[in-house]
C-alpha cells in the first residue's frame, strides 16, 4: 500500500509514538495508607470500587490468576492482602497501575486502577474494575 504524500507525516508520527511506551512517573499515592486504597482524585482517568465480600484475602487469592491472564499485565507486588499490577495498552503502551486491597475488618475487596499519564482514559479502567468484578462473582459462583 502506497499513502499519498499527505497522509505520510501522520503515519511516520504514529508509527514513531508506536515504538515509545508511554509509562509516566510511578504514582506517589499507592500502596495502602491508613487501611486503604486511594481514593480517586481525577475519575476521568482513574476508577475505584469496594466489593463486599465475606473473605476478602480469599477473594483476592482467586482474582490473582484472572490479573495474571490480563494481556500486557504484569503483577509487581502481591502479599497476603495486597496485589499491584500495572497493565500497558496496545497502541502506545499506556501504563495503568491496578491495586487490589483485601480488608476483613471492613468485609470489602477494594480495586482501584488509574492511568499513569493523560486526562482521560475513555472508561478503560472503570471498564477494566467491572471485568475483573464479574471475574471474581463467578469465581465465587463457582466455588459455593
Amino acid at each position: 500500500m502506497i499513502l499519498p504524500a499527505s497522509l505520510l507525516p501522520h503515519w511516520l508520527l504514529l508509527f514513531t509514538l508506536g515504538l515509545f511506551q508511554l509509562v509516566g512517573p510511578v504514582p506517589p499515592e499507592l500502596g495502602v495508607q491508613g487501611g486503604s486504597l486511594a481514593p480517586c482524585t481525577a475519575p476521568a482517568h482513574c476508577a475505584r470500587a469496594d466489593w463486599p465480600s465475606a473473605d476478602p484475602e480469599a477473594a483476592l487469592a482467586r482474582l490473582l490468576p484472572v490479573v495474571e491472564a490480563l494481556p500486557r499485565t504484569q503483577v509487581l507486588e502481591h502479599s497476603g492482602d495486597y496485589l499491584h499490577a500495572t497493565c500497558s495498552s496496545t497502541l502506545f503502551g499506556f501504563v495503568d497501575d491496578l491495586e487490589l486491597h483485601a480488608d476483613p475488618s471492613a468485609g470489602v475487596l477494594q480495586a482501584r486502577s488509574v492511568s499513569r499519564l493523560g486526562d482521560s482514559d475513555l472508561g478503560v479502567n472503570a471498564k477494566r474494575l467491572a471485568a475483573l468484578e464479574r471475574a471474581l462473582t463467578a469465581a465465587e459462583d463457582a466455588a459455593a
